[in-house]
């Protein structure tokens, strides 16, 4: 486990036990410093020149290298910007213009919602017949029928940790003659995953879940190497053009993986995130997952001996469960919230879903342990069941 954990890197309060990296990443130590550096020396004292001179510019593509690293992509087809519902939106609508004769987007009733809110968004626009089609996760394979223009799924269920197998549905896809797009937000930084190898066309993420990248830190988007330079990129950015320092009055994109940025990149998030991607330096992913896979057992047979009154909601089997453990619980707000005060850091999802997050680059058995000693404490003793543990916050 040494070569895995990081602890040492990151800032973690104290007495604070923090299994909450599947939503919000710990900061990492040397961000304050790297991040007084750039405003002082970069920012302070080059000002504009800092596109040029300290590598504003080519920071998307140089941290979708690092992303594609722990992601298993070749260099040069991920590129960081915008928001993930942003590189959603853009995934989606590239997927549909290569498949114009298709009218039919599937998803599953797992995905996260803001993916199919987004999808919503753009085929009601579209209109002409498009429509999303969502079945059961176990159903999507066998449910990918002729008129599917594109298959669009997050990787692993952000409530109950379930993963979908990435080679087996991406082969249903093509077999079937869609596109496949992934959503990564709760894989990237967690699981091995092989990306390039599943020959999928798409995926995006997000970076300040697993990747530490902080509190809004920028998405990221994959295309598939053969198809960088020819696919159109639907959100067409000044900065996804060939040549945006022409200022060509026409859009003609970008070379690869270029086109697919839009907006100006935000310069502070991408520092941050470039310098937590630092903790990634040397970690063997495989290596990483049976670590994680080791401390949520410990996890689970620990819970379910001590506080029997909590329902396992993962999948048991490990292969099928990505870096979260889910436990269902009636007064699970409550629950959770008692968990927190008494520095048990987890989540909670409607209805009832208690989430905790395994990352063995900051957590270690001994965590893990005490983890469970004070959740058996909560609810032996029901120091959820007070006033203010039931009162709701707006981030749950």
């Amino acid at each position: 486990m040494s070569e895995i954990l990081k602890k040492e890197m990151f800032t973690i309060p104290k007495g604070m036990i923090y299994l909450d990296g599947n939503s919000l990443g710990p900061m990492p130590v040397d961000v304050p410093g790297r991040m007084a550096q750039m405003l002082s020396d970069e920012w302070g004292q080059m000002l504009i020149k800092g596109w040029n001179g300290a590598g504003w510019m080519d920071q998307p593509a140089r941290i979708g290298d690092q992303i594609g690293r722990v992601i298993g992509t070749p260099d040069g087809s991920v590129v960081l910007g915008d928001t993930l519902s942003i590189k959603v939106y853009q995934a989606l609508a590239s997927a549909l213009m290569m498949r114009p004769d298709r009218r039919v987007v599937l998803s599953d009733t797992g995905n996260f919602p803001t993916d199919l809110y987004m999808a919503e968004g753009l085929l009601g626009m579209l209109g002409q017949g498009y429509t999303l089609r969502t079945v059961a996760p176990d159903q999507v394979a066998q449910s990918i029928t002729p008129d599917v223009a594109a298959v669009m799924l997050t990787h692993v269920d952000y409530r109950s940790g379930r993963v979908h197998d990435m080679n087996a549905v991406t082969q249903a896809a093509h077999q079937a003659g869609a596109v496949m797009i992934w959503d990564l937000a709760h894989s990237a930084g967690a699981l091995a995953l092989d990306l390039h190898g599943s020959q999928a066309e798409f995926a995006v993420g997000c970076t300040y879940k697993y990747l530490n990248g902080g509190p809004g830190a920028p998405a990221f988007i994959y295309v598939r190497p053969d198809l960088a330079d020819t696919v159109k990129p639907a959100l067409s950015g000044w900065l996804g053009h060939r040549a945006p320092f022409d200022f060509d009055p026409r859009y003609q994109p970008g070379q690869g993986i270029e086109r697919m940025r839009v907006g100006t990149p935000p310069v502070l998030q991408m520092t941050t995130l470039e310098c937590a991607m630092q903790a990634f330096d040397g970690v063997d992913m495989q290596q990483l997952r049976a670590v994680s896979v080791a401390l949520q057992e410990q996890f689970i047979a620990g819970i379910e001996a001590r506080a029997p009154m909590l329902t396992l909601a993962s999948p048991r089997q490990s292969d099928q469960r990505g870096s979260q453990v889910s436990f269902a619980f009636d007064h699970g707000y409550a629950a959770m919230q008692a968990c927190i005060h008494h520095g048990v850091i987890g989540d909670f999802r409607a209805p009832n879903i208690m989430r905790f997050g395994f990352t063995p680059l900051y957590i270690d058995a001994d965590d893990v342990e005490q983890a469970i000693e004070r959740i058996a404490n909560i609810m032996a003793d029901r120091l959820w069941d007070q006033p203010q543990f039931h009162a709701r916050q707006k981030v749950t």
